[in-house]
């Protein structure tokens, strides 16, 4: 029997091209009510005591929903600059 493992991707990497542009503590307080350790674990995939963890189902689209929101947010102080 062979076992083939599968590799998934983690938040963090799917989230590469703006993690470092992001304040993710404030995401974190902002949208989960959580503490800024919470999320950079979850981004991780590690929990505090060095275990595997993950966004769950719901905590992704609050996730998704959020950096939407956030998006709208800097596209309205966008356009709020005269030219």
């Amino acid at each position: 029997m062979e076992i083939v493992a599968t590799r998934r991707t983690t938040v963090k990497q799917q989230l590469a091209d703006i993690a470092l542009d992001i304040s993710w503590a404030k995401i974190s307080q902002r949208y989960f009510g959580k503490s800024s350790s919470w999320i950079y674990h979850k981004l991780d995939g590690r929990d505090g005591n060095g275990g595997v963890t993950d966004f769950t189902i719901p905590e992704r689209a609050q996730l998704r929903n959020a950096l939407f929101d956030f998006s709208d947010r800097i596209r309205r102080s966008a356009e709020k600059i005269e030219i």
